[in-house]
Formats: C-alpha cells, sequence, structure tokens
C-alpha cells in the first residue's frame, strides 16, 4: 500500500477508538448512582395504633355509683381494707346494667389499680378482704346466681370460696349471711355487716341488730349511711350530725344492743354528704369513701 494510504487507514482507526471511549465514559455515567436525601423510612407492619392500652393505675374513683346497698337500686358500693395500707373497693350496678368495677390499692388510697372478674359476673353484692385474700359474692350468669369465689393473688385466679367468706350481702332477695339469705329487715337496706354471732343492717333512718337467728332489734339512728367493726363494737358513718360538717364517725356497742343503746361521737370527716358511704375498718385505720375521695383515718376516726 501506498504511505498515503497507510496514514489515512491509521486515522480512522485512531477516530473510531476515541469515539468508542466516549461512547463508554457516557454509558458509565448513566449507571453510576445519584446523591440523595435522608432516607425513607422503612415501612413496618404490626399492631395497629389505635390497640386497647393497659389499664394503669389511678388516683381517683373509677365508678361514679350509687349508695352501698339498695338492692333494687342502679348501683352499690362496697369497700373493704386488710391495714391502713391496702383495701378493696368495688362499684357494681344491677344485673340488668352489669357495670361490675373492682380496684385495689396498696399506697393507702393513693392509687387504685383495676382488678379483672370474670365475663360471667353480672354484679356484686358482698366482698370481705383478710391478709389471706379476698372473697367476693357475685352475682353469676344470665340467671345471676349467688356465687361466692376467692383469690389470694390479687385477683389473678379465682376459686370456689367457702360458704360465708365474703361476709354480709345485700343481695334482691333479701340479706345473705353465711349460706342462708334472710329477710329484708327494712325495705331498702344500705349496708350490712356479719359477725361470729351477731349480724347489723344498716337502713334509712335505724340500724337492725340481731344475735343469731332472734328477731331483729330496731335502733333508731337517723343518717347512718354504712357500718364497720372492731371487736365487740361496731363502727358508723353518720350525715346530719349538727357538730360535723361532713361525715360524722360514731362508736356503738356490738353486744347485747336494745332499742336504747347509744352511740359516742369520734371524729369528723369533712366529706361530701350527699351520694353513697362506704367505710371499713382494719384495726386503728378506718377507710372511708365518700364523694370521689377515699380518706384514711389511722387513729380510729378521730382525724383525717
Amino acid at each position: 500500500m501506498k504511505r498515503n494510504t497507510l496514514i489515512g487507514v491509521a486515522a480512522v482507526v485512531v477516530l473510531l477508538v476515541v469515539v468508542d471511549v466516549v461512547l463508554v465514559a457516557m454509558a458509565l455515567g448513566r449507571t453510576a448512582p445519584e446523591a440523595v436525601g435522608s432516607p425513607r423510612p422503612v415501612p413496618t407492619f404490626g399492631a395497629s395504633s389505635d390497640a386497647t392500652p393497659t389499664p394503669s393505675a389511678s388516683a381517683t374513683p373509677t365508678p361514679d355509683a350509687s349508695a352501698q346497698g339498695a338492692s333494687q337500686g342502679p348501683a352499690r358500693r362496697l369497700l373493704s381494707a386488710v391495714d391502713g395500707r391496702e383495701a378493696w373497693r368495688a362499684s357494681s350496678a344491677s344485673c340488668s346494667v352489669a357495670q361490675v368495677v373492682l380496684e385495689h390499692t396498696v399506697d393507702g388510697g393513693t392509687t387504685w389499680t383495676p382488678v379483672a372478674l370474670g365475663d360471667d359476673v353480672r354484679a356484686l353484692w358482698g366482698m370481705r378482704a383478710t391478709t389471706d385474700g379476698l372473697s367476693l359474692l357475685e352475682a353469676v350468669g344470665d340467671g345471676c346466681e349467688a356465687t361466692e369465689r376467692t383469690s389470694v393473688d390479687d385477683g389473678v385466679t379465682w376459686k370456689a370460696a367457702a360458704a360465708g367468706a365474703s361476709g354480709a350481702g345485700i343481695t334482691p332477695d333479701g340479706v345473705r349471711l353465711g349460706t342462708t339469705t334472710v329477710a329484708n329487715p327494712c325495705p331498702e337496706p344500705l349496708d350490712a355487716f356479719q359477725g361470729t354471732r351477731t349480724a347489723i343492717v344498716v337502713c334509712d333512718g335505724q340500724v337492725e341488730w340481731r344475735t343469731g337467728t332472734a328477731a331483729w332489734v330496731d335502733v333508731p339512728l337517723g343518717g347512718v349511711r354504712g357500718v364497720a367493726v372492731d371487736g365487740n363494737s361496731y363502727t358508723l358513718a353518720r350525715v346530719g350530725a349538727s357538730a360535723c360538717e361532713g361525715v360524722q364517725v360514731e362508736t356503738m356497742t356490738a353486744i347485747g344492743v336494745t332499742p336504747a343503746t347509744p352511740t359516742t361521737p369520734v371524729g369528723c370527716n369533712p366529706a361530701p354528704t350527699t351520694g353513697p358511704i362506704a367505710i371499713d375498718r382494719a384495726g386503728q385505720s378506718v377507710w372511708m369513701w365518700a364523694g370521689d375521695t377515699v380518706a384514711v383515718s389511722v387513729d380510729g376516726g378521730k382525724t383525717w
């Protein structure tokens, strides 16, 4: 080949190589990673955000229940103390309404923790707490059958209770004393307590007392709303006393009661006097649930 021809071929080859290099560079530029902003969050798939929260302890009563007692009324309150720090309270409507709330405190009533009951519980008629556990007189099932159950693990599990373990109860059929239900000694009993040998029922305008199965003794005492026991004496929550702008705490003997048995004023809790009032006692610790507050007296009800 002539010299000029060889030079022309070499030039063409060089040009083709340059074009190929340019095309490769452009291709690599298109496939290089681009700079981006903050990465998007990775989608997650789990529990819904509107899941029901676990109940937490509260400092105020959850139920706005009515009076303790009145078996045919819209609701009831129950209060049972173990000592000055631990107690149980409950609110219960009638079987037809079936609004049952049970709560537990171990810090003197500062906070209350909800305790679950079985789905078959329609109402609560009686409650008694001891250092061994809590016993309830429940209305169970569609027929509201009176059933006693006990828990020894703060309400985690329940088992059948010994007869009478829940103390006295106010039921639609009468006052439950042990395994026996007796006719109400007054139209609408407010509270009741059963001891080893005696029983007392609080009524509107009087209290009814009896020993064993004897006849009821009518003691005219107006304004009594609740009763607790301390050995051989009762502790009463009473409203309407002229010397107390609140709920007056009084004591009365639990032995040999007659229509003339007197009461002794002890102290005054400046609590609401309208609506339900529940009271219980463990030694010198007196608990009272009035209005939206549960108060504790450590000196037998003298100061609050």
